[in-house]
């Protein structure tokens, strides 16, 4: 079981890396476009900031789960050091449970007012204004899945490819 769950969240971590790339390159062209038009032809696109903000949060929703899966967020770490090996893993289980439950919750609020907030469009692009909510939904329930990963599959100091039991 550990081996698929472990598959199957590669596989949503190679699309999320596509899908990050995709949103940095369209944050990068459409910003740097509208300079371009603002300071060189004294022009502007209309929809320039709604749809670089649009990549932008998703870009930021999307990174956050790969930053999980690399331990790449920021820890606090001076009570865990100071605890025996054994209490500091049970400590760290726990916190990490802890913070799945919460983006459980944040994934569940974000559908609700997703949902709720679904005929609210943008004013440029005319898509729903809920697709910034879409990104928190994506990414909370992605980052869930390697909350939960680490819950039941807890890593030694060494990294990733070394889990301990």
């Amino acid at each position: 079981m550990e081996r698929v769950f472990t598959l199957v969240l590669s596989r949503v971590d190679a699309v999320a890396r596509v899908v990050l790339l995709g949103c940095m390159t369209v944050m990068i062209v459409v910003v740097a476009t509208q300079v371009l038009m603002r300071y060189a032809f004294n022009a502007s696109i209309d929809w320039a900031d709604e749809v670089s903000r649009l990549a932008f949060v998703w870009s930021i929703f999307i990174a956050i789960p790969l930053g999980i899966r690399e331990g790449a967020h920021v820890g606090i770490e001076l009570l865990i050091n100071k605890l025996p090996r054994k209490l500091a893993r049970q400590v760290t289980r726990t916190m990490l449970a802890l913070a799945f439950l919460l983006m459980c919750v944040v994934t569940y609020e974000a559908v609700v007012v997703a949902y709720e907030t679904w005929s609210e469009r943008l004013g440029a692009i005319n898509i729903s204004s809920s697709y910034f909510f879409v990104a928190v939904i994506v990414g909370s329930a992605h980052a869930a899945l390697h909350l939960l990963h680490l819950v039941l599959h807890p890593l030694d100091e060494h990294g990733p490819e070394y889990p301990i039991d």
